[in-house]
């Protein structure tokens, strides 16, 4: 027994100990870094780690595998800044539908093909804010992927979110119901720092609250928390070395949410000058999701590029511009889930659409995700001593955001999970 013991940490070891000194010489085009593109560089990787990135100037290492990538640029793990790994697309099944009918056993099974089209789409890293009755199985997920059960993107998580009690859903208007909710209610002070408390408990890396919900009268979009609230929340988040990012798509939403302390606005569909100028001054990040909107719009019968084009979409683009006008960092995230998962870069060209220069977008979609988050020291840049995430796809996104769709090869730390 204790020879068989003996041989199997001998074994163990040496798995180990060559996973950690596997060396591989990446060769694209091009290299975009996080912020500029460089021609003719070149990126080793040893074990989980980019090792060196620049000309080839430097000493091959002996037993270095070379990848040739011609004809592609090479960039960070793209990071997905707004994601629901527990829900899919709305015309295939009603929110209420996929929360009250759905188990969270299917769910999860859901969520773990999600999980993997994510990585394979070239997003090594979600942002993933609410399981949305599914409760703490986030993570779970994300532990079975750090052990590597199962493929799937580096996950940061905030598992239930919180909302004012009376204010989310599902709600069928019917006063004898008493449903399973989509987040964790709570009704005053007491109740927000008990839920922050447990669900930091939980595992949760962020707080999510819903600064405003469609709970005012005749079903508009209405406040919920007030500042002490929402500030209670994210200084005992703060504490912990956590954010608070929130949900809000109200002007009035907004500015609560910016005074208390957040990190991040959600949606901030009534965003402007006014806002956002404030978002500047205060440093709080905007991530706009605005493929969850087009996607919403066309499962209610827009015919894009035929029908005219509805004031929701005005009204986004109108406040995204003025975010990009007051100098505000802006995330990339689309609140996937709501379409489909894995086309994630849907976000991304909507963007450019919308008028971000592409060079921006990409930027958005690695570096400035990853500083905002808290991970700038880890991921979403091509420097020496990061986490070897790393994408390649042919062409130049540069200059073609729709390049970002043609991924060619995906390595979350230090493995390959695709290489055409």
């Amino acid at each position: 027994m204790k020879l068989l013991m003996s041989l199997f940490l001998f074994l163990l070891g040496s798995t180990a100990f060559a996973q950690q000194d596997s060396l591989y010489l990446l060769k694209p085009d091009q290299v975009f870094d996080g912020e500029n593109i460089h021609r003719n560089w070149v990126v080793l990787i040893k074990g989980n780690k980019i090792e060196a990135v620049g000309a080839m100037t430097f000493k091959l290492p002996a037993k270095t595998k070379v990848i040739e990538m011609p004809g592609t640029t090479l960039l960070p793990g793209l990071i997905e800044g707004h994601s629901h790994l527990f829900l899919h697309p709305y015309n295939e099944t009603p929110w209420n539908d996929q929360v009250l009918k759905e188990s969270r056993a299917e769910r999860t099974a859901g969520a773990v093909m999600h999980a993997q089209a994510t990585l394979l789409a070239g997003f090594t890293t979600v942002r993933d804010l609410g399981t949305e009755g599914s409760e703490y199985d986030d993570v779970g997920l994300k532990q079975a992927i750090e052990k590597g059960i199962i493929k799937g993107p580096r996950m940061i998580i905030a598992t239930k979110g919180i909302v004012a009690k009376g204010s989310y859903g599902p709600n069928y208007k019917n006063a004898d119901l008493d449903l399973p909710q989509g987040a964790a209610e709570v009704g005053n002070l007491e109740e927000m720092s008990t839920e922050v408390y447990s669900q930091i408990g939980k595992g949760a890396d962020l707080i999510k609250i819903y600064a405003d919900y469609r709970w005012g009268l005749g079903g508009v979009a209405a406040p919920t928390f007030n500042t002490e609230a929402i500030t209670l929340a994210t200084s005992i988040a703060k504490s912990s070395g956590r954010q608070t990012v929130a949900h809000a798509a109200t002007k009035e939403g907004m500015r609560r949410a910016i005074m208390g302390g957040v990190s991040t606005i959600e949606h901030g569909d009534a965003g402007d000058d006014e806002i956002f100028k404030l978002m500047k001054e205060k440093g709080v990040a905007f991530c706009p999701t605005l493929a969850a909107s087009d996607a919403i719009l066309q499962y209610d019968g827009w015919k894009k590029g035929i029908d005219p084009e509805p004031a929701r979409i005005t009204a986004k683009k109108k406040s995204f511009e003025a975010a990009i006008r007051n100098g505000v960092t802006i995330l990339m995230g689309g609140d996937v889930g709501v379409f489909t998962h894995g086309t994630n870069a849907r976000e991304m060209e909507l963007m450019v659409a919308y008028g971000m220069k592409p060079i921006d977008v990409l930027r958005s979609a690695t570096s400035v995700n990853a500083i905002a988050f808290g991970y700038g020291d880890k991921i979403g840049s091509v420097r020496q001593g990061l986490l070897a995430d790393l994408v390649a796809v042919k062409g130049d996104p540069s200059t073609d955001i729709k390049k970002v769709n043609a991924v060619v090869f995906v390595m979350k730390d230090g493995k390959i999970y695709k290489s055409n």
